[in-house]
């Protein structure tokens, strides 16, 4: 079966990840809120998005930001109540814009009901948690938390240890136990019922350990890892999800799932899967990291361009594709692949340009339509990420006080720490960047008054105007649907690509040769050096036409290309009205 005989919403839309906490403040507390979110909705709509993907809300003590959800059915002061939840899902709906929630079910806060009484062994809660007994002194394997250091903690109430793959106050749910599996699927109803549009699933893939708990691989890169990726019943276990609770296609189910390979990935969606409609892989976001994150060093474009191109051909008839380059784990974007500095606004376009012309489903981060930046943290207090904090704290002798050892891990933490994503949404050019009247819970990008969106709203040229016009293209089914060629893989700055669509007269794919094709031809500079390109022979430039490029170029293309720095060009045959504009009111 085709893609295309598939057409459900979720391929077709641009979804956009709001992190509540550093969006919009509307009470002054320096904390984004709901109600701010709310009062934002109009610029949500004007950008022309279909879905937003809500980071956690629930009720929630704050150790990792709200992936530690104390209750799972309360949304937390610091964001409002429920009747703000519900005006902001009412608001979207007005909009025609989807909701899709946050579902944090590998792990709760220490602080939830069930492990409380699970500490305390009442009744069926004792199992509701990986528990070992054995001397305080000596965990029970050698498994590594994510977080940095040993994936256990002992507790002294219980007198035995708990499993965390993350932070000491996120223990791990036992998912072995029926009864664990059936509170989460009754929870996932709760907020079905109440008009959610799906679930976006924190690293789902890590729900089932190894039978015993081994020892894991000391030499591997995150030790034990092998045990509880991909583990032994992970299948069975998201497989019984989406029988028990997401059996309606319309409900989008994305699962995060580090570690994964095309094959992998192939396990987890679709029809011949377990069923979700797509999963965040996370090979072109690690591929050049030594032995961690914070080893990483510059990325190889043609390494990047294998690996895209691998998951494009991989899941093109047995899966989706989500398509994205940061998030709020994830540094920003311009920094990381781009140029932040005098190319930012040109990489900022080039790098959306890719995400919204290959074959999946966009996914922007909050401030990424701007060409937001990583920020400097010029110490330790700068910090708010646990995990930054933790490898501060492992790396140097006394991260508190000795501004010269920070120095030494200043540059690893400034490139990849996990705050980059989370400094606050910069809306204005004044203090605070306009996210807060008081004062924000963490540092604004000091480049706030030159990026900002009422700036950029006012700039016909600007990052956000052109992230309008790429999302405008997302309407046409080729872009969607179209088959994907890699070009040049081999070039060490150059990344281009087709997109093939063959249609009948009705705007539904055919395969019969004679049958008109609609064609794209994607041509991207990933370098502060202009670079030239011939096209191979047998790529077919006749009847392209410009549809959006990042700088003045020829309406149509010829066989050579010569490219200023950081240019993208797309070209497309024209519109014969056979792709249906499914979004007419927003764009």
């Amino acid at each position: 079966m085709s893609r295309r005989d598939d057409p459900v919403w979720w391929k077709e839309a641009v979804v956009y990840q709001v992190y509540p906490k550093s969006f919009a403040d509307s009470d002054g507390d320096g904390v984004g809120d709901l109600q701010g979110l709310i009062d934002r909705v109009d610029y949500l709509d004007d950008l022309g998005v279909d879905a937003v993907w809500l980071n956690p809300v629930y009720e929630s003590p704050q150790a990792d930001n709200g992936y530690d959800i104390s209750d799972y059915r309360a949304i937390d002061d610091a964001y409002g109540d429920m009747d703000d939840w519900e005006r902001l899902r009412d608001e979207l709906h007005d909009r025609d814009i989807r909701l899709i929630m946050d579902l944090v079910v590998n792990h709760t806060s220490d602080e939830h009901e069930w492990f409380q009484r699970s500490r305390r062994e009442e009744g069926e809660y004792a199992d509701y948690y990986h528990w070992v007994e054995g001397s305080p002194d000596e965990p029970p394997n050698n498994w590594q938390s994510v977080f940095g250091g040993p994936a256990w903690s002992y507790d002294d109430e219980r007198e035995a240890w708990y499993l965390h793959l993350f932070d000491e106050r996120q223990p791990d749910l036992d998912w072995t136990n029926p009864a664990v599996r059936e509170e989460v699927f009754d929870m996932m109803r709760w907020w079905l019922d109440r008009g959610i549009d799906g679930f976006r699933m924190d690293v789902i893939n890590m729900i089932s350990k190894t039978e015993g708990l081994p020892d894991g691989d000391p030499d591997a890169g995150l030790t034990g890892a092998e045990h509880f990726m991909n583990g032994p019943r992970v299948h069975e276990y998201v497989g019984e999800m989406v029988d028990e609770v997401l059996d309606d296609e319309e409900v989008l189910a994305v699962g995060e799932t580090p570690g994964v390979s095309v094959e992998d990935a192939k396990q987890y969606v679709g029809p011949d899967g377990d069923g979700l409609s797509m999963v965040f892989q996370f090979e072109h976001v690690t591929f050049d990291h030594d032995e961690h994150k914070w080893d990483a060093g510059d990325p190889s474009l043609p390494e990047f361009k294998r690996i895209l191109a691998k998951w494009q051909r991989g899941l093109a008839d047995d899966g989706w594709n989500s398509l994205y380059l940061n998030n709020h784990d994830q540094p920003r974007m311009v920094s990381r692949f781009g140029s932040d500095g005098e190319y930012r606004r040109e990489s900022a376009k080039l790098l959306g340009t890719l995400t919204h012309t290959l074959g999946g489903t966009p996914f922007v981060y909050q401030g990424e339509e701007l060409g937001m930046t990583n920020a400097p943290f010029e110490s330790r207090e700068d910090l708010r990420d646990v995990e930054a904090l933790n490898y501060v704290d492992a790396a140097i002798a006394d991260p508190e006080t000795d501004a010269e050892e920070y120095a030494d891990v200043r540059e690893a933490v400034e490139a990849m720490c996990r705050d980059n994503a989370r400094t606050p949404m910069q809306w204005t050019d004044e203090e605070h960047a306009g996210f807060t009247d008081g004062d924000p819970w963490i540092g604004v990008n000091p480049n706030y008054a030159e990026v900002n969106v009422e700036r950029a709203r006012a700039d016909p040229d600007s990052v956000f105007h052109y992230y309008r016009e790429l999302v405008a293209l997302r309407d046409r089914d080729l872009l969607v649907y179209g088959d994907f060629e890699l070009l040049a893989p081999d070039h060490p700055s150059l990344f281009a690509y087709t997109r093939t669509l063959e249609r009948d007269g009705t705007g539904r794919e055919a395969g019969d040769s004679g049958v008109p094709t609609e064609r794209a031809l994607v041509v991207l500079n990933f370098d502060d050096e202009p670079a030239t390109f011939d096209l191979p022979d047998d790529v077919a430039v006749d009847g392209l036409e410009l549809a959006l490029a990042n700088d003045d170029v020829p309406e149509v293309p010829g066989r050579s290309f010569d490219l200023g720095p950081w240019e993208a060009r797309v070209y497309l045959t024209p519109d014969d009205g056979a792709a249906t504009d499914r979004h007419p009111d927003q764009h």
